[in-house]
């Protein structure tokens, strides 16, 4: 399947992209390989193909849920100017 100049333009469009005459050209080539390719591929045989998310057979290794930080809050806002109920206290700057 070729793509004409209209395509190009149409996908250019939508794609936000301003091409010169020569670029039109050059893309029009370059995306009906593109597309002829993909149409190739959409013609091999995977009956009994699995489908798969990843091509190895691997777990994810995972770190283990605990917790490893502990709260220091007050230890924080002890050189706070102004702290009021855990909560840091600025100067009003909208009006």
């Amino acid at each position: 399947m070729s793509l004409d100049k209209k395509q190009i333009e149409h996908i250019a469009l939508l794609a936000r992209l301003k091409l010169s005459d020569e670029e039109y050209a050059e893309s029009v080539e370059k995306l009906s390989k593109i597309v002829d390719f993909v149409a190739q591929l959409s013609q091999a045989d995977t009956t009994g193909v699995v489908p798969m998310a990843h091509p190895f057979d691997a777990a994810q290794r995972l770190r283990p849920d605990v917790v490893t930080e502990t709260v220091e809050r007050d230890r924080y806002q002890e050189n706070a100017a102004a702290v009021s109920d855990g909560l840091y206290l600025v100067p009003k700057v909208l009006d």
